[in-house]
């Protein structure tokens, strides 16, 4: 009988969670949920210096937020810290551990005639050596020391076969003997890190790339310790378009995941573009929603090669990497309304323009609004800077589309408000009706309609393009339409003042 599979998403709540981060704990997600395992979150807070009650709280946040739900904890490595301890002191007593009472000085001296040498800057092993009789009295001299765990000597190596970069061999003379406790008595990262996984029953490690060099000292506590391996899945970097790797520190907020929730983007879209980066299928589908995601998911599928992410700093519309804003765009233009209305509201809401009438008497007016304006999208914050003037009578007008749709011709400061006068005195105001009058106006003033349609759109909506003029005016509603029309005159005192 398979033994159930246990993944685990262990962040360090030194900061926010990037997308980095966030590409991990979808990759252990769907494992676990592929394979009906499970999935552990473990909060490795162990650097008291760095680890805030913020980082922690927007981790959860952000996981949540994506969708990302997991089967145990979150557990808290700080609270395991005597586990740690026990685990170093029972290498210690079984033989595979000895005390070290190298000072930083000495070992300061040894890096400096290594490299004077030219020789591996690795611990020699001096205190491996020592007589048990010095031991013992080093430790009644109260003398310091730190725990190190004995690397196997000979030419033998840590073997282990990664599921995604395959066979790996590092040799034992390439492994220095190890610190595994400080000699403050806190444990290292690499030995917490281990009886973490031990303990939680991890049968399998997705993590990134960077996570490989440290696999086999992890590997050789393991063994120390007397218990079977856990599988090793490690994933492609993700790199910037100058091929840096993604980080907090050299990218800032762009990389991180609440940076793309107040930005626009919806959670099930950049879980589809996270999981792209590094994974894909053999037909090279880009769109997946969450069933189909999980059926075309496997380690396998992902791939050695560092992806890719590209970021624009220099364009705040298009902040990010088109594949991300593509999807994204995919998502608004193709959910179901009652699906999409909920991340527009957010955003009416931040920008002071939702009206609760639009949950009751309003909403097949607001669902249908928002299926009209949609196709052209790409975030959702769209609905409140281009799409503003469909919700507010508080809106900008695009000063480009202004420029060339209203005042270079300066005859519709009164072609506009004989419009407006034309569209109030309709009996019904109507798709067919509004479209007769724009054309016969268009006719007696002997102007092409497209003038009209362009400066009436550019007056009424703020913008140069947009869904078909009519349904627009349909959407905007008339009384609203015929002010707006009205008032133009008064943008030529605007911008000429």
């Amino acid at each position: 009988m398979n033994k159930q599979v246990i993944v685990r998403f262990a962040p360090s709540p030194t900061g926010y969670l990037h997308i980095g981060g966030a590409r991990t704990a979808i990759f252990n997600w769907l494992y676990a949920q592929k394979t009906g395992g499970k999935l552990v979150l473990r909060i490795e807070d162990t650097d008291v210096e760095r680890s805030t009650e913020e980082s922690i709280k927007g981790i959860i946040e952000g996981l949540k937020w994506l969708g990302i739900s997991w089967d145990e904890g979150p557990y808290f490595q700080s609270q395991f810290i005597e586990d740690h301890k026990a685990a170093a002191q029972r290498l210690l007593e079984s033989g595979h551990a000895y005390r070290c009472f190298c000072t930083k000085e000495v070992l300061e001296q040894k890096r400096e005639e290594a490299y004077k040498k030219k020789t591996d800057v690795q611990y020699d092993g001096t205190c491996r050596k020592l007589p048990k009789e010095e031991v013992e009295k080093n430790i009644e001299k109260g003398l310091p020391f730190t725990i190190r765990l004995k690397v196997p000597e000979g030419n033998g190596a840590v073997r282990f076969s990664d599921i995604v970069y395959g066979d790996i061999e590092k040799k034992y003379r390439d492994i220095e003997d190890f610190v595994i406790l400080r000699s403050n008595g806190q444990p290292l990262y690499v030995l917490s890190n281990a009886v973490d996984d031990i303990r939680d029953g991890i049968t399998h490690i997705i993590r990134g790339q960077d996570g490989l060099a440290n696999t086999p000292k992890q590997i050789l506590i393991y063994q120390a310790l007397g218990v079977p391996l856990p599988k090793f899945a490690h994933m492609p970097l993700t790199l910037d378009s100058k091929k840096a790797k993604i980080s907090k520190r050299k990218h800032g907020e762009i990389v991180a995941v609440h940076f793309y929730r107040e930005h626009g983007f919806l959670p099930w879209a950049l879980v589809n573009f996270l999981a792209l980066l590094g994974w894909s299928t053999v037909d090279s589908r880009q769109i997946f929603s969450k069933e189909e995601l999980l059926d075309a998911f496997s380690l396998e599928g992902v791939n050695r090669s560092n992806s890719v992410f590209e970021i624009r700093r220099d364009d705040p519309k298009f902040f990010t990497d088109p594949k991300a804003l593509a999807i994204n765009s995919h998502y608004i233009k193709t959910l179901p309304l009652e699906e999409l209305a909920p991340y527009v509201k957010i955003e009416l809401e931040k920008a002071k323009i939702w009206d609760e009438a639009y949950e009751t008497e309003k909403r097949d007016w607001y669902l249908q609004t928002l299926d009209l304006i949609r196709s052209r999208y790409h975030v959702t914050t769209d609905f409140i800077t281009l799409g503003r003037a469909y919700f507010s009578d508080d809106y900008d007008l695009d000063p480009k589309a202004l420029e060339k749709n209203v005042l270079k011709h300066e005859d519709l400061k009164e072609w506009l408000p004989l419009i407006a006068e034309r569209l109030d005195k309709l009996d019904e105001y109507s798709l067919e009706e509004t479209e007769r009058v724009i054309r016969e106006v268009a006719e007696e003033l002997t102007v092409k309609p497209g003038v009209l349609i362009n400066g009436i759109r550019t007056v009424v909506t703020g913008q140069a393009v947009g869904p078909g003029l009519f349904d627009v005016l349909m959407a905007i509603g008339r009384d609203r339409v015929v002010a707006r029309l009205r008032k133009t005159p008064i943008l030529w005192g605007q911008v000429y003042s």
